[in-house]
């Protein structure tokens, strides 16, 4: 999701603004900003409410409101943890040079010439209901990589690509391309509020964080 003065999807999965954000060029959001973008003040009391992103009119996603929405936890958590064979389901990698994670679909198919190896194959394991973790923090995003070309064809059979797009705090970006998060609408409590969030060692699908921290969101219909 990316907010130019309008809203819209990036054009390509591994795309993302990195330090570039500013009022008309934003693509990291403080929670439920979907009426206010550019809210980016450090107190999360000001994130109280919550308004979904997906209830606005995006250009090329359909182009009108109410199309589309955001995870809830329980959504996070089912596609990391609780569908069959979820732990190979997805891994991290890199895509056209962007690290971020891999998410397969429930009937994930191989195409025909392209590689897939899920995480917890390569050493990373699940240590309580919801997290995965390995002590080698240099390993994951060297599990799969692929050109633009060859993201093409996982993508479509269905593979979705979610980059490392860092995270804002106040005005300044970090972590671009190293450490990823994506907001769910489940608060956590009046403080924080869960979300997926990820770096090349750790996957956390309810994991959470400051409401004011500015962070990725990715919808789904």
């Amino acid at each position: 999701m990316q907010y130019v003065g309008t809203w819209q999807f990036a054009e390509n999965q591994w795309e993302f603004f990195g330090v570039s954000q500013s009022d008309d060029h934003r693509d990291l959001f403080s929670w439920g900003t979907g009426d206010a973008p550019n809210k980016v003040g450090k107190d999360y009391n000001d994130y109280s409410t919550f308004t979904d992103w997906g209830a606005n009119v995006i250009s090329n996603g359909g182009n009108k409101a109410n199309l589309w929405r955001t995870l809830t936890k329980d959504e996070w958590g089912y596609l990391f943890c609780g569908r069959k064979n979820a732990s190979t389901l997805f891994g991290l990698g890199n895509v056209n040079g962007i690290n971020g994670t891999i998410l397969l679909p429930d009937n994930w198919t191989l195409p025909s010439g392209s590689s897939f190896t899920a995480c917890t194959t390569h050493g990373m394991v699940r240590i309580d209901d919801y997290y995965y973790y390995e002590d080698d923090e240099s390993k994951h995003f060297a599990d799969n990589t692929y050109t633009a070309e060859q993201w093409k064809t996982m993508e479509n059979n269905g593979a979705v690509f979610l980059p490392a797009t860092g995270s804002v705090l106040g005005t300044d970006v970090l972590s671009a391309g190293w450490r990823g998060g994506y907001w769910s609408v489940t608060p956590y409590d009046e403080d924080l509020a869960y979300g997926f969030f990820f770096h090349s060692s750790v996957l956390g699908p309810q994991g959470s964080s400051y409401r004011s921290r500015g962070f990725s969101v990715r919808l789904v219909k």
